[in-house]
């Protein structure tokens, strides 16, 4: 059997609270722990070959959390979007960012379309974060605006297929994840990418997102080459 050839790895970054825990140390620096391997993790992404990297970084339901919490959240999202511009430049990274944009700060919002606009020509890795995202919304807000072209007459209804609707996601452009990985032993989907990853292979690991390196990485690639991708056809 032929390798499978892995372009798009979606990412469920759970754990960051836990290490913390585990480590004796306050939340926050669990999450800025964390912070720091989506640096890593994105250089062995390239390394091993993969064009597509999706995280799941801020979800629509964390907005629930504590105010403090969330604060810190913001306030490293902040840092990474000032610190990190010269990185991904440097090694030819795009960056888009899909979700919920207008219930983020304007600051925040100005610094994403900057750096989205600055790194679109960039070929090498896309890296896309998912900040306020939920995939139940993505695809209500999908079936509205195919419904306002439809009344437009911008669409017909017979015209509506798998690829025509997935055009109107907030990952329009995007191949669908061939793997898509979960850390910290939890074995749920969490509203991520539920139109996507319906062919997607999962991959539910114990580690702690912090401690998720390139060793685990190439291992689950590895894993994913040995598997045969039916696509329901039997």
């Amino acid at each position: 059997m032929e390798d499978n050839i892995c372009k798009h790895i979606a990412i469920i970054m759970d754990g960051n609270r836990r290490w913390a825990k585990k480590h004796g140390l306050p939340k926050n620096f669990g999450h800025k722990k964390g912070a720091e391997n989506v640096v890593k993790i994105t250089r062995a992404m390239k390394d091993c070959g993969v064009k597509y990297l999706t995280l799941y970084a801020f979800s629509t339901e964390n907005w629930q959390r504590s105010e403090e919490e969330v604060s810190t959240l913001m306030q490293l999202l902040k840092e990474y979007l000032d610190k990190e511009l010269k990185e991904i430049m440097e090694n030819n990274v795009r960056i888009v960012f899909i979700g919920e944009r207008n219930m983020l700060s304007d600051d925040i919002q100005q610094k994403m379309s900057f750096i989205e606009n600055e790194s679109k020509n960039n070929t090498d890795l896309t890296l896309c974060i998912a900040l306020s995202y939920g995939s139940r919304q993505e695809i209500l807000s999908g079936v509205k605006r195919v419904a306002k072209s439809v009344i437009d007459g911008k669409l017909q209804i017979d015209d509506i297929t798998d690829n025509v609707f997935s055009s109107f996601l907030y990952t329009a452009g995007i191949p669908d994840p061939d793997i898509l990985i979960r850390t910290s032993g939890e074995q749920r989907i969490s509203n991520y990418l539920l139109w996507q990853i319906a062919y997607s292979e999962l991959f539910f690991t114990e580690t702690l997102w912090p401690d998720f390196g390139k060793e685990e990485l190439s291992n689950i690639i590895k894993e994913f080459n040995k598997r045969e991708r039916r696509y329901g056809k039997g």
